[in-house]
């Protein structure tokens, strides 16, 4: 997989660059709406944070985040009125249900139990003219949100800020009631592009990749630089920061292109050059304030999986990296050393559902997930959640065919592209990943994220209906959504779109959408390159490579001219605009 780039651009214009490229992105276009806005409605005994994410003539999209400021709840519902005529069609993270203007969400059973100062979210989608408003009273288990459930209740102003958790506790979803942290560097390099203005202001991850980026490369931001920024966007409001933690000895020991700096024993310098200058950044009180998102080294535990040991696709690198331990040590050490700030949430990497879906992979993986987050100290309290398909293709839905589904009696898992996974898509992988995590000894309330930066398969190659039933594979191939050669291929895929944007709590289980890995960002050069990052030439990545037992010997399906990991890719760039799922 690949890292993020870092543009010349120099200290001294971080300003400018920040409130610049977000000025230039919003006059580019009144359809790119501004994710995860929140308008709020605060009490005492409960607060609720009522956010209205898009509206339309004919529906909209509401997430709501319910505090408990009173008693410990085992289970509870929240209640309320539409003061127009809204009509529930779906909801998710509850059980959202409506009589007449009345609606009551009941907590599930992975959410129910609420600490005083706990926090649930959930969201839903309804019909409605274009003018709903946030409903006047909210009631939790009965109890008017003012805290006196007698007396009446003064409509909420929608122009007050969100009110903040109590001090030092974390909410169930950060993403919830929270803006997004926008890069600027990558806001102005999308910007630079023809047509770019439509998604400039979308927030992407900040990828530290290497030591030499926490205080910055080539002169460009470090991550104070970052945080500094993500101060000024924040306002009076919550912001998450969303940040990459990407460089583990012997790093991606399966691909070349994302090769790191870090040799296979150097677990030492990984901890105190790399780990502990970032924990100590962000335990720095000046970003308290900010809800800082950490992606724990993506690509790195399914290696010692799928790639080692003896499997078919065991590389030298990942037996070396499974006999040492350093995977699992350097995951364990940065979750106990970062989860020690109270604004960190940290998401460690759990491949994709064409990676660890099939069954020989799916416990294996997360039994070793929980051995890296019991490692160096860490603790199961430390991980947030799970994050899925980070920089990869995988696609969100498979709208056209099912699991369950077979053809003259073959089964969709006999399928070519299938190849008896237990899964078509990412998202019904990572909700059942989710359940399987929590019952090999992760906290019940874990929330997962899906990267869609790159997964939207739009445009014309799009299916519009499934596949003709001749055989098991033409019903599959005809309408699959995603158009790769082969599922294993992973590296500039030709084709590609954006997909969902960022969005909190979509579906049940489900944290965000993200956009994690930025688009526009090469995954590996296309012929060799030389470079002084440490990063090598995948043959993943050359357009003329004939492919591998990862890929079932296919073409590798990659762009051509592409350039090392990271760097900007302006014709990839284009593509995933021109492929946008939905369409821009």
């Amino acid at each position: 997989m690949s890292r993020t780039s870092r543009t010349n651009l120099r200290r001294s214009r971080m300003a400018l660059i920040a409130a610049g490229a977000l000025v230039a992105a919003a006059a580019g276009s009144a359809a790119a709406v501004a994710p995860f806005g929140a308008t709020a409605a605060a009490a005492a005994g409960c607060t609720v944070d009522y956010k209205i994410q898009n509206q339309w003539n004919g529906g909209l999209t509401a997430a709501v985040s319910v505090t408990n400021n009173g008693a410990a709840l085992s289970s509870w519902q929240l209640q309320w009125s539409f003061a127009g005529s809204e009509q529930i069609s779906q909801g998710w993270n509850a059980t959202v249900s409506q009589s007449g203007a009345a609606v009551t969400a009941k907590s599930l059973s992975y959410n129910g139990a609420l600490a005083t100062g706990g926090s649930a979210s959930f969201g839903f989608n309804a019909s409605g003219n274009g003018n709903s408003t946030v409903p006047a009273t909210f009631k939790l288990n009965g109890v008017t949100c003012n805290g006196d459930s007698t007396g009446p209740t003064d409509p909420p102003d929608p122009t007050d800020p969100p009110t903040d958790p109590p001090a030092g506790s974390k909410v169930n979803n950060p993403y919830a009631g929270a803006k997004v942290y926008v890069n600027p560097e990558w806001s102005a390099n999308a910007a630079a592009e023809p047509g770019g203005s439509r998604v400039a202001n979308q927030p992407t991850g900040v990828w530290l990749d290497r030591i030499a980026a926490i205080e910055g490369a080539n002169g460009g931001m470090g991550l104070r630089d970052h945080l500094d920024a993500a101060l000024a966007q924040k306002g009076s409001g919550e912001l998450v920061v969303q940040l990459v933690i990407y460089n583990l000895p012997g790093r991606d020991c399966s691909a070349l292109a994302s090769n790191g700096e870090l040799g296979p024993t150097e677990i030492g310098r990984y901890k105190t050059e790399y780990i502990d200058p970032i924990a100590a950044i962000l335990a720095d009180s000046k970003y308290a304030g900010l809800r800082i998102v950490t992606t724990v080294e993506i690509d790195s535990l399914p290696n010692l999986v799928t790639n080692a040991g003896g499997r078919p696709t065991a590389t030298p690198a990942c037996d070396v990296m499974k006999a040492n331990g350093n995977y699992v040590k350097g995951v364990g050490y940065a979750l106990n050393k970062l989860g020690d700030a109270g604004n960190v949430y940290n998401y460690i990497d759990a491949g994709h559902h064409g990676w660890i879906g099939w069954d020989d992979n799916f416990g294996a993986s997360a039994d070793v997930f929980h051995q890296a987050a019991t490692a160096e100290g860490a603790t199961v309290d430390d991980v947030q959640g799970f994050i899925t398909n980070t920089a990869n293709y995988s696609a969100l839905k498979e709208t056209n065919f099912k699991i369950e589904d077979s053809v003259n009696g073959t089964s969709v898992r006999q399928s070519k592209w299938v190849d008896w996974n237990r899964y078509t898509d990412e998202l019904s992988f990572a909700q059942a990943f989710r359940t399987k995590l929590v019952s090999v000894g992760f906290k019940s309330d874990i929330g997962m994220l899906i990267d869609t930066s790159r997964n939207g398969w739009g445009g014309a190659a799009r299916p519009t209906g499934p596949g003709a039933t001749t055989s098991v594979d033409t019903y599959v191939d005809g309408g699959r959504n995603d158009r790769r050669i082969h599922l294993g291929n992973w590296c500039n895929q030709a084709g590609a779109g954006l997909g969902e944007r960022p969005k909190a709590a979509p579906e049940a289980g489900i944290d965000a959408y993200v956009w994690m890995k930025p688009p526009g960002e090469s995954d590996g050069s296309s012929k060799e390159i030389p470079n002084t990052e440490g990063k090598g030439f995948d043959r993943m990545c050359d357009p003329t490579y004939t492919g591998n037992a990862r890929n079932n010997n296919n073409m590798s399906g990659a762009l051509g001219n592409a350039p090392i990991s990271g760097k900007w890719f302006s014709a990839q760039f284009q593509e995933l605009m021109k492929n946008a799922y939905p369409a821009l």
